[in-house]
């Protein structure tokens, strides 16, 4: 997916030059937002550590902190979003979506269901460092069931590779015989098979199964499962599908009727700017006849509204 984020490196980039322009943006009185944001939204992740060690080698101080005092609500938690480096970004989401009373189980479920194997195993290894803590622990304590199992089966980050052509055909039939076919559901089947096939191989079993059953796989997991684990498995179908109009829908959930889910909004503007935010763009396009841009435009306001728009990128009206 290279270059699909609208947030890129800055090419002649100087990590003094811009911790200076964020020192002078917070001094005095007043911040100048606007300085702050703009430069913020046109670094790269890495780029933006870099800025703060030059801060900090400069002033002796540290900018998330320096920001956090001078910036306040939505505009605060994304800025201090875009200054956390990715895999701690989603470690520190997940912990948050666990710890204390209830679990989010919205978080485990968009992180989990949309990230590489890769990058769960790092996150996993970023959960330790941080908090001591280890994350399966963490979850299967705070989960049950079906859902808990699949989560867990998710956390391994051990999916097959590529596509095993001989058992396109016996995937679609067994997960036909586990809902449709049968009075009740064997969930275990459902977990098996969309736990640990590529997301390629799965692209072939929906095929294979629409033939066969005459419904797209959603409407069956719709239909056969309830709870989190009908959640879980969706969203685990509709990023083997793709994972671009996976976030798309999740932004217009954030955002369609009455209030604005900002969590996930931010989540999802942070997250996905330096991967996909380009073809997630061209998804809510299609997906729902409005521009991405257009619906954050119409649903936030103020200099949350101007740098969610930056991280945007462009309107495809």
């Amino acid at each position: 997916m290279a270059g699909r984020g609208s947030v890129r490196a800055s090419g002649n980039f100087n990590a003094n030059q811009d911790a200076e322009t964020l020192y002078k943006a917070m001094k005095g009185l007043g911040t100048d937002e606007d300085s702050i944001m703009k430069l913020l939204t046109s670094r790269s992740n890495s780029q933006r550590q870099q800025i703060k060690a030059a801060y900090k080698t400069l002033h002796g101080k540290d900018l998330v902190g320096d920001l956090q005092g001078e910036l306040g609500g939505k505009f605060k938690t994304l800025v201090v979003a875009l200054m956390t480096p990715p895999i701690l970004y989603d470690a520190t989401t997940l912990r948050n979506a666990i710890k204390g009373a209830g679990t989010d189980e919205k978080v485990l479920i968009e992180i989990l269901s949309s990230r590489t194997a890769q990058q769960v195993k790092d996150i996993t290894a970023a959960y330790r460092q941080e908090f001591n803590k280890n994350l399966e622990e963490d979850v299967t304590g705070d989960t049950s069931g079906h859902f808990r199992r699949l989560l867990v089966i998710l956390l391994q980050a051990s999916r097959q590779q590529g596509v095993q052509e001989g058992n396109i055909e016996t995937d679609a039939q067994t997960l036909f015989s586990a809902g449709e076919m049968k009075f009740g559901t064997d969930e275990e089947q459902f977990i098996t098979i969309l736990g640990n096939r590529s997301a390629e191989h799965l692209r072939r079993v929906f095929a294979a199964y629409m033939k066969l059953a005459g419904y797209e796989m959603e409407e069956s997991v719709k239909r056969e499962t309830s709870g989190g684990l009908r959640d879980l498995l969706l969203a685990v179908v509709k990023c083997a599908r793709s994972v671009p109009a996976y976030f798309a829908e999740t932004l217009y959930n954030s955002m369609k009727g009455a209030g604005t889910d900002d969590q996930a909004l931010i989540r999802v503007m942070v997250s996905r700017s330096e991967v996909d935010m380009l073809d997630i763009r061209a998804d809510y396009r299609r997906l729902f006849a409005k521009s991405l841009h257009s619906a954050i435009q119409g649903d936030t306001s103020g200099d949350y509204r101007k740098a969610l728009l930056l991280l945007c990128g462009g309107d495809d009206a």
